[in-house]
């Protein structure tokens, strides 16, 4: 019963959860749909902590592409063998992983010692950064430390196959019921941290930059030279 909730029940609440969520938020709060730039007031610490989080992120997300959603039996077909599989996931998605913690550990100190920066941020802004930082965290354990050192565990003929299921409405929860325990708390870690997205500034993922380009550029102007023109 306990794998029913945790592979089908639980994936698809927190999946709602999100679409809804996003679907509400571009309807009805649209203008909120944006993460301010704090760059005013600090940017040394930005700008190392900021390209680590997001390089790191889109890194990490093709991975999990390449081995969550493409089927093992692709890579075998085009002569790439699991070791060779495993020794590109250890050391790119380490990579990423490493990179992605620790832009976000930056962020979290910035965020918490610099005071413009912690007076400007809310609770949400804490919270996705901490639930970010632990899913983030558990992955990069999985990868760098649990795979290296206790078993070079085989996720794509597991989580993989249940995980494209579930886009089928057919999900495969026996399959699940062998896995790590570390690999499962990042699945559902992972799934719980969607569910929150809509209502915190991480929205912003969501956003395609294609009109970025052709956007007219904007203009800031100091509040004390229209003080003096005024006068």
């Amino acid at each position: 019963m306990a794998d029913i909730f945790w592979w089908v029940i639980f994936p698809y609440i927190t999946g709602t959860i999100m679409i809804v969520g996003l679907l509400y938020r571009h309807t009805f709060r649209q203008l909120t749909w944006a993460a301010p730039s704090t760059n005013f007031f600090e940017k040394k610490w930005l700008r190392i902590g900021s390209p680590l989080f997001h390089y790191g992120i889109v890194f990490a997300f093709i991975g999990h592409v390449m081995g969550m959603v493409i089927p093992m039996e692709f890579y075998q077909s085009i002569g790439i063998s699991d070791h060779l599989y495993h020794f590109g996931a250890i050391w790119g998605g380490g990579l990423a992983g490493l990179m992605v913690v620790a832009g976000l550990v930056i962020l979290l100190i910035r965020k918490i010692t610099i005071d413009p920066v912690r007076i400007k941020a809310g609770f949400a802004d804490f919270f996705s950064v901490l639930a970010l930082l632990f899913v983030a965290g558990t992955g990069t354990y999985m990868t760098v430390i649990f795979n290296t050192t206790v078993i070079e565990y085989e996720y794509r003929e597991t989580i993989g196959p249940w995980f494209r299921s579930l886009f089928v409405l057919m999900p495969k929860f026996e399959l699940m019921s062998g896995v790590p325990f570390i690999f499962k708390l990042h699945v559902a870690s992972a799934f719980a941290f969607f569910a929150t997205i809509p209502f915190t500034r991480l929205v912003h993922i969501f956003s395609f930059p294609i009109r970025y380009p052709s956007r007219a550029p904007q203009q800031y102007r100091a509040r004390d030279e229209y003080q003096r023109q005024e006068s």
